[in-house]
């Protein structure tokens, strides 16, 4: 029987990311997103419904993630869901799904970097790459 485990998904970032390393020295961000659902329900009442998903990216899309994205920030992702599991620090058994993201793109209009402080700058400026660098925009 074959098999295919293929998730996309558009959505706001619930928080902002948090970059950490693996021993290997390999970057990996984890993130939240939420996707809003509205309809409209059979008595004429709009409905809608938010579904809250954990994310996580590796490598250099981590390190683009990180640096581009915050709370609030839209995003298209395409990943695989994986199924985590782990005992808790009090015995208990826990679990959850999570997206592991292998492409990503930002969604909306360019806005100001995260941070001024991870970036050096210290005015409200956005950072832009240089005149003609296109193949250093992450996006």
């Amino acid at each position: 029987m074959a098999n295919f485990n293929k998730v996309l998904m558009i959505g706001n970032l619930t928080r902002d990311p948090q970059l950490s390393y693996l021993p290997t020295q390999t970057a990996v961000v984890d993130f939240g997103i939420a996707s809003n659902r509205r309809w409209t329900g059979k008595d004429g009442s709009s409905k809608e419904s938010v579904c809250f998903v954990d994310c996580r990216a590796f490598g250099p899309q981590a390190e683009t993630i990180n640096k581009y994205l915050s709370k609030g920030k839209n995003i298209f992702i395409e990943g695989r869901l994986d199924f985590d599991q782990w005992t808790a620090q009090d015995g208990t058994k826990r679990s959850k799904h999570r997206i592991t993201v292998e492409n990503f793109q930002f969604l909306g209009g360019p806005g100001p970097a995260k941070n001024q402080a991870e970036r050096g700058g210290e005015s409200g400026e956005q950072e832009l790459p240089p005149a003609g660098a296109d193949d250093d925009i992450p996006f």
